[in-house]
């Protein structure tokens, strides 16, 4: 089951779960709504890499996903498009890793639902 507690009143707001509390709002060091969902994207996104990866029986290099977004003017303001630029660090074989974020992006239940609603591009670099 999934559970998490938010609560808010003027000077704080909290996101709770059993394992970690998050600051949300519009002040410093608070999370905006999209904030979440675009790391919930983006962790979502590496988790089903990292299966496909231990799946196949290969090591996952480390990569850094910066994810952005715009939303739509119009109501309901959803987003328009998202993508997800993915830099991957060491050796690998590019083929295999782009077929590999190919099957993330169809696996990935949160990249899924936000496809349902704006344009989803990827794009990867390979650092050396």
């Amino acid at each position: 089951m999934l559970k998490v507690k938010t609560a808010y009143n003027v000077q704080e707001s909290t996101l709770e779960t059993d394992r970690a509390v998050l600051q949300i709002g519009g002040k410093e060091g608070q999370f905006y709504p999209y904030d979440l969902l675009l790391g919930a994207l983006s962790a979502c996104f590496h988790a089903t890499l990292s299966e496909i990866f231990f799946k196949r029986k290969l090591e996952l290099p480390p990569i850094e996903i910066i994810v952005t977004g715009e939303k739509r003017k119009d109501m309901p303001t959803t987003l328009e498009w998202v993508n997800m630029e993915i830099t991957v660090f060491g050796e690998v074989d590019e083929g295999k890793f782009l077929r590999s974020i190919d099957l993330a992006a169809k696996y990935c239940s949160v990249h899924e639902t936000i496809s349902k609603v704006a344009e989803m591009t990827h794009e990867v670099n390979f650092a050396r």
